[in-house]
């Protein structure tokens, strides 16, 4: 560090009270000790600026600044006459700045004592190791997630900061080198909470030179999930769809939230990242074969790293990969109303899982998985008891299980024709009545025959 020419007025001042010697032993305690600290930061990148503040409780008549423990001031200022406090200005920060630094001032013949220490970290120094999160930067509240630094050239301390957290940096001693030639470092973190979200970087160091950091790895954001209520997530105008077509997959959630994100399942690992936008509509199209899976939404606030617990899956089907299966009901339609219907889907090639769907309906198709893949490729779907509601027009598909979105072509369409229940209920009311009415005529019929035999017994009895 560079300081100004020294005027004789300020070497006398400080050898008064900052030049080393028994008699500042002995009169440090005279005055507080001042604090210190640097600005904009204690991490500073090389090449860019930097000022220690020094500053007493009163006006001091200099400042001297310390660094690793010398008895030298290092640089010393004569602060303004209206100020209790001076910087100490590095314009262009090195690597032989780094280290760790005390301040002290004078008040005529009295010396304070040194400030408390202040490390000063310069980075930029080495090659940025890189960072990465096991089993994913997405982790669920109460889980644990492992951020793994890893670097190529140097085996000293690594160093974990989550930029704008309060927490200074983790520090870690590197595991055994890798097969790959590679140092790492790995730091648990868990149970995980909202707290815990946010920018990570991480930074690698040399054992001898412990304030000289490499230049900082990429930034890995770590987002918790599970803090709020899961939202819902719906596929207009449905979620079975042929190739070519195009639809909205909506998230909706409780009022107040301004951002929302949607996954697509890979396997059994948790998403990677989750792409926040403040429309809660994700609109896809025109649909091709990859755009069947298992998709997921989630809800949560800006300039937040915390979200909702995620949204019952949704499964998009995409059909149209395979031959037409045919579908059939029995009995054939129009049929009774409260009767049971069963439709049979049968495949011409081989499949393993059959879906049926009927046409209009928000709700996803009805799926049966066969348990004997030798035997024949069809699946009944029984509709027990039949009613108005089961109207309309049906169409099955067959898939396989290993790619579970793709479905075939569709059948040909069914009409199940199902009576009105009110027509049935009209002629259930009929035959009640007519019912009702012949018993009242029997009624009637049985009291007029005992009137007429009763009129009659006088008349047949036999004379005296």
């Amino acid at each position: 560090m560079g300081g100004g020419p020294r005027t004789p007025t300020l070497t006398a001042l400080l050898c008064l009270g900052l030049c080393g010697g028994p008699w500042d032993q002995v009169r440090a305690e005279a005055f507080p000790r001042p604090s210190l600290r640097a600005d904009p930061g204690t991490m500073v990148s090389k090449g860019s600026p930097v000022t220690l503040w020094c500053q007493a409780s009163l006006r001091a008549d200099a400042y001297g600044l310390y660094k690793e423990r010398g008895s030298e001031p290092r640089l010393t200022r004569i602060p303004q006459a209206s100020s209790n406090k001076t910087g100490f200005r590095i314009p262009s920060t090195t690597s032989h700045d780094a280290g760790l630094y005390e301040c002290a001032y004078s008040f005529g013949r009295n010396l304070s004592e040194r400030s408390e220490p202040l490390v000063l970290v310069v980075t930029g120094v080495d090659s940025a190791p890189s960072l990465a999160a096991q089993p994913s930067p997405v982790v669920a509240s109460g889980g644990n997630v492992s951020l793994v630094c890893t670097s190529q050239s140097t085996s000293g301390p690594f160093h974990l900061l989550n930029e704008g957290g309060a927490q200074p940096p983790l520090r870690m001693e590197p595991e055994q080198r890798s097969n790959d030639g590679r140092w790492q470092a790995v730091f648990p973190v868990g149970p995980v909470s909202a707290s815990h979200g946010g920018t990570y970087r991480c930074y690698a160091s040399h054992s001898s030179y412990p304030n000289m950091w490499s230049h900082p790895s990429d930034p890995l954001h770590i987002e918790v999930t599970g803090v709020y209520r899961e939202p819902s997530l719906q596929a207009q105008p449905g979620s079975l769809l042929l190739p070519g077509d195009s639809l909205t997959l909506r998230c909706h959630s409780e009022p107040g939230f301004d951002r929302f994100a949607l996954t697509k399942d890979e396997g059994p690992t948790p998403p990677q990242r989750l792409d926040g936008q403040r429309s809660p509509d994700f609109p896809l199209g025109p649909l091709t074969r990859p755009h069947g899976g298992r998709y997921r939404c989630y809800s949560g606030h800006s300039l937040s790293y915390a979200w909702s617990a995620p949204s019952t899956p949704l499964d998009l089907l995409i059909a149209g990969a395979e031959s037409k299966p045919s579908l059939s009901a029995w009995p054939p339609p129009p049929g009774p109303w409260g009767a049971n219907v069963t439709l049979l889907c049968r495949s011409e090639t081989r499949a393993d899982t059959f879906h049926l769907h009927r046409e209009g309906s928000l709700d996803p198709p009805l799926e049966l998985r066969l348990q004997d893949t030798a035997g024949p490729s069809e699946a009944t779907f029984t509709i027990s008891p039949v009613t108005s509601g089961h109207g309309g027009t049906y169409r099955c598909y067959s898939s396989h299980s290993a790619s579970p979105f793709l479905l075939s072509q569709p059948s040909d369409p069914l009409e199940l024709l199902v009576p009105d229940s009110t027509a049935h209920d009209y002629t259930v009311g009929n035959a009640v009545r007519l019912g009702v009415s012949g018993l009242i005529l029997l009624v009637l019929g049985g009291l007029l025959f005992e009137v007429w035999h009763s009129q009659r017994r006088p008349h047949d009895a036999p004379r005296r």
